[in-house]
């Protein structure tokens, strides 16, 4: 069974830094491109930041270029994402989903929030 689980969302101060997990199971991450995507409150869901299966090319939405960091590691099945000088428009949903290698291209996936399975996501608040 495919399954994609977030977890390390919470409350932060702005300014404030956290690291977002997505553990895959059920499949190999190898062979995927993993995307994190964010439902802020009122706002359409959107693609922030893309890796690919295996050269490592990224894509990051222009809201989040420089604060946010996507990063993968294949023996643990894990990807994650490390958010940095969070202000209160990062507020929101954090989901990770995932597509094959063969699929959409890394920009492509997040532009148009092309993948096959989701997670459940995590919430993450900026407030002080």
């Amino acid at each position: 069974q495919v399954q994609l689980v977030e977890s390390g969302g919470g409350l932060v101060q702005p300014g404030g830094s956290l690291r977002l997990s997505c553990a895959a199971s059920g499949f190999t991450v190898d062979y995927y491109a993993i995307g994190w995507f964010r439902k802020a409150p009122g706002k359409e869901r959107e693609g922030i930041s893309c890796i690919s299966s295996s050269d490592g090319n990224t894509y990051d939405a222009d809201s989040v270029k420089g604060r946010f960091t996507i990063s993968r590691d294949n023996a643990k099945n894990t990807v994650y994402l490390q958010l940095n000088s969070l202000s209160p428009e990062d507020t929101g949903v954090y989901y990770c989903a995932s597509t094959p290698k063969w699929g959409p291209t890394v920009p492509a996936m997040c532009v148009m929030k092309l993948a096959d399975y989701w997670g459940q996501g995590t919430q993450v608040t900026v407030s002080s």
